[in-house]
């Protein structure tokens, strides 16, 4: 009998032992979890609930609206406006936009890009311009929406014009670094000779922007001019799509990286004694080759009107404008 209860006894304890055994692992693994939670900071952007999921990919059959790694591509009727513009608000959504006027492009195209832009770009957001110029006395001055601001940052003039549309990622990594972060939740950057007509609104931000060429995204791939020399760090044997680096845009993250990237390849380009064919934009399109965009926008985002076939444009949100390169350019 004494035996039996000893037994007994023993089993008792080692039920007891395992019941507490168990419930502080559990304890322990209730703390870790809570530790991995992400933290609400004060002042900053409220997270938004995955817009894309309403995204209605059939409604325009006759283009691609989905990428072979399920990034969207942006058209015109795809996205409720409202809907996004609504959760971005709610959101807290704040937009920096940068664009650089250096030279005769300043007096050439830079009050049509701004005022144009108050009219369309982002309306409802909160958004600050970042004009970078050589003569940031001649930036025009106009009164801004509620919510909006503009900034005008001094740059230093190269003499080639192809200098001035490479080092541009140099200065958009800094200012990132010194003037964005913290400040904003997304960033645009584009070319000036530009001009907005239509709405360019919350359903283009996304984690990473790329923009489709109007004049590639119906050509085969075999025509895409992607860089050809294998001497440059933009080299490219094939590639997904061709991109224009007239607007690219994406999380702050995102796009220093993306500048960084171009940045060091172009520097070592020179180190080489190489220019990419198309400068930064060769640059920019083997980034996205090697780092696929989260977003891609159609070419409504930024048409050619000289394009003759315009059957897929339902909306035009931006032009080129009419390209002076005789009068803007230096040699």
């Amino acid at each position: 009998m004494g035996r039996t209860a000893g037994t007994y006894t023993c089993l008792v304890l080692l039920v007891l032992g395992f019941i507490c055994l168990t419930s502080y692992l559990r304890y322990l693994t209730s703390i870790s979890f809570m530790k991995n939670l992400p933290m609400a900071i004060e002042g900053t952007p409220i997270l938004i609930t995955n817009l894309d999921s309403t995204l209605d990919f059939g409604a325009r059959p006759a283009v691609q609206t989905l990428t072979s790694w399920h990034a969207p591509i942006i058209w015109e009727l795809m996205f409720d406006p409202k809907l996004y513009d609504k959760k971005h608000q709610e959101g807290n959504t704040t937009v920096a936009l940068t664009v650089f006027a250096v030279g005769r492009y300043l007096d050439a195209y830079l009050n049509t890009f701004l005022t144009s832009a108050e009219k369309h770009f982002m309306i409802g957001l909160p958004v600050t311009y970042y004009v970078f110029t050589d003569l940031p006395e001649k930036v025009p001055k106009f009164e801004l929406a509620p919510q909006r601001d503009l900034k005008v940052v001094k740059v230093q003039k190269n003499s080639r014009w192809q200098d001035i549309s490479m080092m541009r990622m140099k200065t958009i990594s800094e200012v990132i670094e010194t003037e964005l972060e913290g400040k904003f939740s997304y960033l645009f950057c584009f070319d000036v000779d530009q001009e907005f007509k239509g709405r360019f609104g919350s359903e283009a931000l996304g984690e990473s922007v790329a923009l489709l060429h109007a004049h590639f995204y119906k050509l085969p791939k075999e025509r895409f001019t992607y860089d050809k020399q294998p001497k440059s760090k933009a080299y490219m044997k094939e590639g997904d799509y061709y991109y224009h680096a007239a607007i690219f845009g994406g999380s702050l993250e995102k796009v220093k990286a993306l500048a960084d990237f171009c940045h060091v390849s172009i520097m070592e380009d020179k180190m080489n004694e190489v220019e990419a064919l198309w400068h930064d934009e060769s640059h920019l399109n083997k980034y996205f080759w090697l780092y696929k965009p989260s977003r891609l926008l159609s070419p409504e985002y930024c048409w050619d009107p000289i394009i003759g076939d315009k059957s897929d444009i339902m909306v035009t949100r931006l032009i080129w404008e009419l390209k002076q390169y005789n009068m803007v350019r230096t040699r």
